[in-house]
């Protein structure tokens, strides 16, 4: 079921990230922006790159993320590296697992929603 429209920029490994991290919609990831949904894939244990920060700006903004203006990726860049700092050093825990998308029956499926992969949907992962 496709009832809820795809967010530009936001693939398979992406969606799945942001998941885990209790981001299922678009309401979702405008409340906390683009820096601090980065902030929780990052906290998460994944190693989230500056391509995913642009790429949630851009979702938010319904651009491409290659169209964010070169100012407002510096402002997010080093938004991102002040808030990244203020983390705590991790406590020993190992990082999160790595993120695998899997393909249920479709008939016996829930149906997805925002951020969950669709089969032949495009993403930018």
């Amino acid at each position: 079921m496709s009832g809820a429209p795809r967010l530009r920029n936001i693939g398979p490994k992406s969606a799945a990230w942001l998941r885990q991290v209790g981001l299922r919609t678009r309401e979702d990831l405008a409340a906390v922006g683009a820096v601090g949904a980065w902030i929780r894939v990052k906290r998460a244990g994944f190693k989230p790159s500056l391509n995913l920060l642009y790429a949630l700006e851009g979702a938010l903004c319904d651009c491409h993320w290659q169209q964010v203006p070169d100012a407002r990726r510096a402002e997010l860049v080093q938004a991102a590296e002040a808030a990244a700092a203020e983390l705590p050093p991790p406590r020993g825990r190992p990082a999160a697992a790595p993120v695998t998308t899997r393909h249920p029956d479709a008939e016996a499926a829930p149906a997805l929603g925002l951020f969950d992969d669709e089969r032949g949907a495009a993403g930018s992962d």
